[in-house]
């Protein structure tokens, strides 16, 4: 029989052993930081796979985002080195982008969080699926 403390005592393995709890909060809080925004999850996802993007690409494929939000959101991923860009000097201009190399290593852990929430009991997940739908109009 497993010990209730042996259950529950998970300590993460990492390549830094050196993290404490507040020093582990603060580096996740900084990672947050670079992900948080309406729609640099959905970027992220649709870059996933490898493939390089046109912007013309990544507006049709998030329904919903305004040009200049994407735009926004795209040079702050760039900014923070998750996402690259690529300008074609031609006329008419063509902008592509993808995942850098680090960019890419993200989808392991994205991958986890989903699995994570999948695993949400039936009531968190429903709670969180109607926390996205928009309610509607009166």
């Amino acid at each position: 029989m497993t010990r209730t403390h042996e259950k529950v005592s998970y300590s993460p393995k990492s390549k830094r052993v050196d993290y404490t709890p507040l020093t582990g909060a603060a580096s996740v809080q900084n990672v947050v930081r670079v992900l948080e925004g309406r729609w640099k999850l959905t970027i992220l996802f649709q870059l996933f796979d490898g493939k390089v993007r046109r912007f013309s690409e990544l507006e049709r494929a998030i329904p919903g985002v305004s040009q200049k939000m994407l735009i926004q959101q795209l040079r702050q991923l760039e900014t923070e080195g998750v996402v690259g860009r690529i300008v074609h000097h031609e006329v008419p201009p063509r902008v592509e982008y993808h995942l850098t190399a680090w960019g890419q290593s993200l989808c392991p852990a994205l991958d986890a969080l989903l699995i994570w929430a999948e695993a949400a009991p039936p009531a968190i997940r429903q709670r969180l699926i109607s926390a996205d739908t928009p309610s509607p109009p009166d």
